[in-house]
């Protein structure tokens, strides 16, 4: 099968979608790669890296886009729709619960969308190709929340680890997943105080036994959230509803209770976002603020770290990779998984969760 790699067009995303190793993998098994010329640049892979490993280079984004496969990291942007072809299989985040007129596009444009967010394995409950960027954005949710609450950032001026005589500052994290749980592994090294709420009993529980006493967790309820959120230094947004656009936890109004100079950042804003005052920034412009409190909504945050991004990424994302230049889309029916990867094929949209948030988008 000829597979294409475009270069990442949304900002500062350096991360791409085959990793050199992940190419010599396909080619020695027959498969032509296609890479865009400088597409693995940021990640630390020149184009000789890819040559010496089977990769033909290709000199524009439109001669990689032009194949029966294209990996990719992020979603397409308005300026690819018009590269993606019917009967085209693509293969990378998505995210459409937040982005409507991207599913409208795949719908109309006949391709077999398949998104790595909604690959699950069945039985296990796992999102197998979510969590290696799930853990690398939860980490960096605190690197970054600590760095803007640096006074020269518009933060309050809080050291998260406090020191002798001074108390540590205050991180309050919504969701015990693997971006909370990675967030408050960060947050505990850094000696902050650190409380988790979610709403599944059973995971606090599997969290006490990894954390003890040194995170606080609570059941995630709207007064045990006000409690928590208006005396947070640091307020980190980590829901995650399979395929949904994530739910408004904090308020608009909660948001101007907190103390200013504060920060937020919601990890779950390419699902939407959980804190109604934050909207998607970029690597470009990351933080604004509004009611007194500095607001991080980049939704890419991974590709700040693109070296250990793409390798982690590609470790997970392989084996699927392999299966569909191998057998096309009867990889689908042969890994139940990967099918229950698919968001949109045959000019319809079939993914359960994102057909709730658009019904009007459903074909009878």
């Amino acid at each position: 099968m000829e597979i294409g790699v475009p270069k990442e067009s949304k900002d500062q995303e350096f991360r791409v979608g085959l990793s050199p190793s992940s190419v010599r993998v396909l080619t020695e098994s027959g498969h032509r790669v296609f890479v865009e010329t400088q597409a693995g640049n940021g990640a630390g892979f020149s184009d000789d890296d890819y040559r010496i490993v089977g990769a033909e280079i290709v000199p524009t984004q439109e001669v990689a886009w032009n194949r029966e496969l294209v990996v990719k990291v992020k979603e397409p942007l308005v300026s690819e729709y018009n590269l993606l072809q019917k009967g085209q299989i693509l293969f990378t985040y998505l995210h459409l619960a937040a982005d409507r007129k991207l599913t409208e596009h795949l719908i109309d444009c006949g391709v077999t969308a398949i998104a790595y967010e909604t690959v699950e394995q069945a039985g296990a409950n796992r999102l197998p190709l979510l969590t290696p960027m799930s853990i690398i954005a939860g980490r960096l949710s605190v690197q970054f929340g600590a760095r803007y609450l640096e006074r020269q950032q518009g933060g309050r001026g809080v050291l998260l680890g406090g020191v002798p005589g001074v108390k540590a500052g205050k991180v309050v994290i919504l969701g015990g997943g693997v971006v909370g749980t990675e967030a408050a592994r960060i947050a505990v090294g850094m000696g902050a105080h650190v409380q988790i709420l979610d709403v599944n009993v059973d995971r606090l529980s599997y969290l006490e036994t990894l954390f003890g006493s040194r995170v606080e967790l609570l059941y995630s309820n709207s007064a045990h959230i006000e409690a928590a959120v208006k005396e947070a230094d640091l307020l980190i947004g980590a829901v995650l509803v399979l395929g949904r656009r994530a739910p408004i936890l904090v308020p608009r109004e909660l948001v101007a209770k907190m103390h200013p100079g504060s920060v937020i950042v919601d990890v779950a804003v390419d699902q939407g976002g959980c804190v109604e005052t934050l909207h998607a920034t970029s690597h470009t412009n990351p933080v604004y603020i509004e009611s007194g409190v500095v607001h991080y909504g980049v939704p890419n945050m991974p590709g700040a770290v693109p070296w250990t991004a793409t390798q982690a990424l590609n470790n997970s994302t392989l084996p699927y990779v392999q299966q569909l230049a191998n057998s096309g889309l009867q990889a689908l029916e042969i890994n139940p998984s990967l099918g229950k990867g698919v968001n949109v094929q045959n000019h319809r949209l079939v993914h359960p969760a994102v057909q709730e948030v658009f019904p009007d988008l459903v074909s009878s």
